[in-house]
Protein backbone atom coordinates (compact mmCIF):
# COMPACT_ATOMS: atom_id res chain seq x y z
CA UNK A 1 0.00 0.00 0.00
CA UNK A 2 1.71 3.29 -1.28
CA UNK A 3 0.72 6.80 1.15
CA UNK A 4 -1.59 9.48 -0.98
CA UNK A 5 1.57 11.93 -1.85
CA UNK A 6 0.49 14.78 -3.98
CA UNK A 7 3.18 16.85 -5.13
CA UNK A 8 3.62 19.75 -4.18
CA UNK A 9 2.09 21.54 -7.64
CA UNK A 10 -0.91 19.02 -7.40
CA UNK A 11 -4.44 19.61 -5.42
CA UNK A 12 -4.86 17.64 -2.24
CA UNK A 13 -8.04 16.31 -2.64
CA UNK A 14 -9.61 16.58 1.08
CA UNK A 15 -12.90 14.18 0.74
CA UNK A 16 -12.44 10.82 2.45
CA UNK A 17 -9.87 12.08 5.14
CA UNK A 18 -10.67 11.97 8.87
CA UNK A 19 -11.09 15.12 10.37
CA UNK A 20 -8.68 17.09 12.97
CA UNK A 21 -10.30 18.92 15.11
CA UNK A 22 -7.85 20.58 17.42
CA UNK A 23 -8.91 21.41 21.06
CA UNK A 24 -12.56 22.31 21.28
CA UNK A 25 -14.70 24.91 18.93
CA UNK A 26 -13.59 28.76 20.59
CA UNK A 27 -11.19 30.76 20.98
CA UNK A 28 -8.06 27.92 21.68
CA UNK A 29 -9.17 26.24 18.44
CA UNK A 30 -9.34 29.45 16.68
CA UNK A 31 -5.92 30.27 18.11
CA UNK A 32 -4.21 26.65 17.01
CA UNK A 33 -6.03 26.58 13.55
CA UNK A 34 -4.46 30.84 12.86
CA UNK A 35 -1.20 28.95 14.16
CA UNK A 36 -1.67 26.41 11.74
CA UNK A 37 -2.45 28.26 8.27
CA UNK A 38 0.83 30.38 9.50
CA UNK A 39 3.08 27.32 9.66
CA UNK A 40 3.82 28.38 13.52
CA UNK A 41 2.39 25.17 15.04
CA UNK A 42 3.93 22.15 13.02
CA UNK A 43 3.30 20.06 16.50
CA UNK A 44 1.04 18.65 18.42
CA UNK A 45 0.52 16.64 21.87
CA UNK A 46 -2.47 14.25 22.36
CA UNK A 47 -2.87 11.76 25.33
CA UNK A 48 -2.64 8.10 24.54
CA UNK A 49 -5.44 6.99 26.40
CA UNK A 50 -7.79 9.19 24.07
CA UNK A 51 -6.87 7.24 21.03
CA UNK A 52 -6.96 4.02 23.20
CA UNK A 53 -10.72 5.17 24.58
CA UNK A 54 -11.71 5.83 21.00
CA UNK A 55 -10.62 2.67 19.84
CA UNK A 56 -8.54 4.70 17.13
CA UNK A 57 -4.73 4.28 15.32
CA UNK A 58 -2.38 6.74 16.26
CA UNK A 59 -1.36 8.77 13.62
CA UNK A 60 1.55 7.58 11.58
CA UNK A 61 3.73 9.33 9.36
CA UNK A 62 2.07 10.29 5.88
CA UNK A 63 -1.15 10.34 7.34
CA UNK A 64 -3.59 12.98 6.17
CA UNK A 65 -6.59 14.99 7.57
CA UNK A 66 -8.46 17.88 7.93
CA UNK A 67 -8.48 20.31 10.18
CA UNK A 68 -11.27 22.24 10.90
CA UNK A 69 -12.17 25.54 12.35
CA UNK A 70 -14.65 26.25 15.08
CA UNK A 71 -17.16 26.67 12.68
CA UNK A 72 -16.75 23.22 11.74
CA UNK A 73 -15.53 23.96 8.12
CA UNK A 74 -12.50 22.79 6.46
CA UNK A 75 -9.33 24.61 6.40
CA UNK A 76 -6.24 22.90 5.96
CA UNK A 77 -4.67 19.39 4.95
CA UNK A 78 -2.14 18.23 7.16
CA UNK A 79 0.11 15.40 6.56
CA UNK A 80 2.43 13.72 9.71
CA UNK A 81 5.60 13.89 9.64
CA UNK A 82 6.97 12.17 12.93
CA UNK A 83 5.03 10.77 15.36
CA UNK A 84 6.32 9.55 19.13
CA UNK A 85 5.02 8.01 22.39
CA UNK A 86 6.63 9.32 25.18
CA UNK A 87 5.98 9.72 29.39
CA UNK A 88 4.54 13.32 29.64
CA UNK A 89 8.23 14.26 31.64
CA UNK A 90 9.60 13.60 28.18
CA UNK A 91 8.31 16.68 26.57
CA UNK A 92 11.21 18.90 24.85
CA UNK A 93 11.78 22.60 24.36
CA UNK A 94 11.83 22.49 20.79
CA UNK A 95 8.38 20.40 20.40
CA UNK A 96 6.81 22.73 23.02
CA UNK A 97 7.80 25.56 20.94
CA UNK A 98 7.22 24.11 17.43
CA UNK A 99 3.19 23.70 18.93
CA UNK A 100 3.15 27.58 18.09
CA UNK A 101 1.02 28.63 21.16
CA UNK A 102 4.26 30.79 21.97
CA UNK A 103 5.49 28.90 24.67
CA UNK A 104 9.05 29.77 25.98
CA UNK A 105 9.89 26.88 28.26
CA UNK A 106 8.25 23.14 28.20
CA UNK A 107 6.91 24.26 32.10
CA UNK A 108 4.94 26.96 30.51
CA UNK A 109 3.43 24.68 27.70
CA UNK A 110 2.98 21.79 30.14
CA UNK A 111 1.17 24.34 32.65
CA UNK A 112 -0.82 25.12 29.78
CA UNK A 113 -1.58 21.59 28.90
CA UNK A 114 -2.44 20.31 32.19
CA UNK A 115 -4.90 23.40 32.21
CA UNK A 116 -6.44 21.95 28.94
CA UNK A 117 -7.06 18.62 30.10
CA UNK A 118 -8.55 18.69 33.35
CA UNK A 119 -10.75 21.33 32.52
CA UNK A 120 -14.29 20.36 33.53
CA UNK A 121 -14.48 20.20 29.08
CA UNK A 122 -11.99 17.77 28.83
CA UNK A 123 -12.83 15.15 31.70
CA UNK A 124 -16.46 15.18 30.71
CA UNK A 125 -14.89 14.49 26.93
CA UNK A 126 -12.61 11.52 28.79
CA UNK A 127 -16.03 10.44 30.60
CA UNK A 128 -13.94 10.90 34.24
CA UNK A 129 -14.72 14.21 36.75
CA UNK A 130 -11.64 13.32 38.36
CA UNK A 131 -8.98 12.95 34.94
CA UNK A 132 -5.54 13.92 36.01
CA UNK A 133 -2.05 13.54 34.27
CA UNK A 134 1.27 12.88 35.98
CA UNK A 135 4.83 12.80 34.97
CA UNK A 136 4.25 9.09 33.63
CA UNK A 137 1.24 9.63 31.67
CA UNK A 138 1.89 8.77 27.80
CA UNK A 139 1.29 11.17 25.39
CA UNK A 140 1.65 11.36 21.77
CA UNK A 141 3.90 13.84 19.73
CA UNK A 142 3.23 14.42 16.69
CA UNK A 143 4.69 16.82 13.89
CA UNK A 144 3.08 17.57 10.43
CA UNK A 145 3.14 20.65 7.56
CA UNK A 146 0.60 21.87 5.53
CA UNK A 147 -0.72 19.94 2.64
CA UNK A 148 -2.66 21.90 1.48
CA UNK A 149 -4.55 25.71 2.49
CA UNK A 150 -8.51 24.63 1.53
CA UNK A 151 -9.64 28.47 2.58
CA UNK A 152 -9.95 29.12 -1.02
CA UNK A 153 -11.28 25.83 -2.51
CA UNK A 154 -14.71 25.95 -3.66
CA UNK A 155 -16.78 25.56 -0.77
CA UNK A 156 -19.01 23.12 -2.97
CA UNK A 157 -16.84 20.81 -4.20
Amino acid sequence: MTTDQAAPHEPVDPSGLPRAAFAFPGPLRDRLVAAILAGTKTTTTSLLVEYERAREPLPAIGDRSVVIDSADRPVAVIETTDVQVVPLEDVDEDHAADEGEGHTTVEAWRADHEDFWHSEQAREAFGDPDFTVSDSTPVVLERFHVAADLRSSDPTG
